[in-house]
């Protein structure tokens, strides 16, 4: 009868273990392809990047690289991870241009796998979502930052220990010994408490340290994954010898998460009596530190498989996509390359081999958009061997750009100085022997039409040399006829019907020919007399331009 009654309570939870199971699989498959619904602290994912050293890096991309691109909505858009390793690891990932393509063999292998394998990849990510806590984050304090240093008076604890021990034993013998216990439990108390602003910074960070080597040793036992880092075995096994004392750690977050008051209570009596908290944290940073780098490399091997199916969900859920051809020459072409952040692009398709691009168009006409597009995919290309277009083509190359400039009031620097000190940078690091894109909308806008067009003409010209590619915009139609030679002429332009005006952002060769501003005014109800004064002085304009462009 008891056997029965037993034998039917195990049956019914391995019912609800399997649909709970079925459900996580189901969810998996149904999410792969798809944009994560869930929130973004850029403050902790970008924590692994600004404090790595990326000094060795081909370019590690600046924040105003970044401001510019829009990075942030890039990363929302492209990040398709399933732990918080993995989002770190991806940051980092985007935002430091390298190229191994021996790397890129082996991981363009494992997303094929993943990619066609629903079965293998839904086991991983199950491995894997054991780190999607919020505490994972804190991982990479283990390895970066400095470590909490024991008082000079540690000695001290372990005497004071030793001394409860002895007293406790003691206190069977002779009771006197007991009122010894209690002095030296009072000490103890204010030294445990004392500790705990130490303890803290680590209940987050140890626990997951010891999740993560158990993800990282079941996902190393896969053979797929062995390639990725050959010497791995080493460093699980050097960070498990300190396993046995980080429990203690674990144990205490889950009576944290758990409320298990009365055992909680008791376990803190025992704890304090020994200092067994203090003792056991201040041994464990000791032997972590001498592990930082197989820490990191722990990391890195989790976090880089969460990336490559990242990358395989990226490339399922959207329409066009490719890998890029990167070459040991120059230019770069694109075939019907696409804005990422924009729904439903218009793609365009450009080829820059001999010379650069200089874009005119009126606002809203697409300019700015795909300027930023030929520099995401740049960076896409590099960064995760992935372009939203049928076919790209470019070298190893840096990434500049002048988009979104503003005042600096705080540095007491105008729009002008600021866009200035930019393009100084972009002048030196062209300078270098390295091959460099350089992004530029509008060129000086902030000073007056004559030094806007002299100044453009010589740093735009400047700019191209060491075979360097320059995309840029102007409403500047002067600057067009100056750069003819370096630059291959390109527009963007609108169709004004009655009272609607109609933009196809596609990319046209030549510069523009019509200009539309002043009907614009027109069509937005401008007073008639300001219409048409503007047009009558445009006419005289445009007269005194052709005489000096005839002289």
């Amino acid at each position: 009868m008891i056997r029965n009654i037993l034998f039917q309570i195990k049956h019914t939870f391995s019912k609800i273990s399997f649909k709970r199971k079925d459900k996580v699989d189901v969810r998996l498959n149904n999410s792969f392809g798809q944009l994560k619904e869930d929130s973004f602290d850029f403050e902790l994912i970008g924590k692994y990047f600004r404090n790595k050293d990326n000094s060795k890096a081909h370019q590690v991309l600046s924040d105003k690289t970044c401001n510019d691109l829009d990075f942030e909505d890039l990363y929302t858009f492209l990040d398709r991870t399933h732990s918080k390793i993995g989002q770190q690891y991806l940051y980092n990932k985007l935002r430091t241009i390298e190229r191994n393509e021996e790397q890129t063999k082996l991981d363009e292998i494992i997303i094929d796998v993943l990619s066609r394998d629903s079965g293998f990849r839904i086991s991983v990510q199950k491995k894997i979502e054991k780190l999607n806590y919020k505490d994972a984050n804190h991982v990479i304090s283990l390895f970066q930052d400095p470590h909490v240093k024991p008082p000079k008076w540690f000695f001290i604890m372990k005497l004071l220990s030793f001394t409860s021990f002895i007293s406790l034993i003691l206190s069977f013998i002779n009771p006197l010994f007991f009122i010894v216990l209690l002095g030296v439990f009072c000490v103890n108390c204010v030294i445990h408490f004392w500790n705990k602003n130490s303890l803290f910074q680590y209940v987050s960070s140890i626990p997951q340290l010891l999740n993560l080597n158990k993800v990282a040793t079941s996902l190393y036992s896969l053979p797929l994954f062995k390639g990725l880092n050959t010497k791995l075995p080493t460093s699980i096994k050097l960070i498990d010898q300190v396993k046995s004392r980080m429990s203690l750690f674990q144990l205490e977050a889950k009576l944290q998460g758990d409320f298990q008051i009365i055992f909680w209570f008791l376990f803190e009596i025992f704890k304090t009596l020994f200092l067994i908290e203090p003792l056991f944290l201040f041994g464990v940073l000791r032997r972590l530190d001498t592990k930082r780098d197989d820490i990191e490399d722990v990391f890195k091997f989790v976090g880089h498989i969460d990336m490559l199916i990242s990358i395989a969900s990226l490339r399922a859920g959207i329409d066009v996509s490719c890998k890029p051809t990167v070459i040991s020459g120059n230019g770069i072409i694109a075939h019907k390359m696409r804005h990422p952040l924009i729904y439903d692009c218009t793609p365009n398709s450009i080829t820059m081999t001999d010379k650069s691009v200089l874009l005119t168009g009126s606002n809203m006409s697409g300019k700015t958009s795909f300027i930023r597009a030929v520099g995401l995919n740049v960076i896409t290309g590099l960064t995760i061997n992935t372009c939203f277009a049928e076919f790209m083509s470019f070298p190893l190359l840096r990434v500049f750009s002048a988009i979104r400039i503003s005042d600096d009031l705080l540095n007491d620097k105008s729009y002008y100085f600021e866009e200035v000190l930019t393009i100084k940078e972009m002048i030196i690091e062209g300078e270098k022997n390295e091959k460099n894109i350089f992004l530029l909308d509008e060129l000086f806008k902030g000073t007056n039409t004559v030094e806007r067009i002299s100044a453009g003409k010589a740093v735009l010209s400047a700019l191209t040399k060491n075979n360097n590619i320059v995309v840029v915009s102007t409403h500047d139609i002067e600057l067009t006829d100056f750069l003819a030679e370096a630059y291959e002429l390109y527009h963007f332009s609108e169709i004004i019907n009655k009272n609607k005006i109609d933009f196809d952002y596609k990319l046209k060769g030549g510069r523009l020919q019509n200009r539309n501003a002043i009907r614009i005014l027109d069509i937005n109800d401008y007073p008639k007399e300001i219409v048409n004064e503007a047009m009558a002085i445009s006419r005289v304009l445009d007269k005194v331009y052709q005489l000096t462009k005839d002289e």
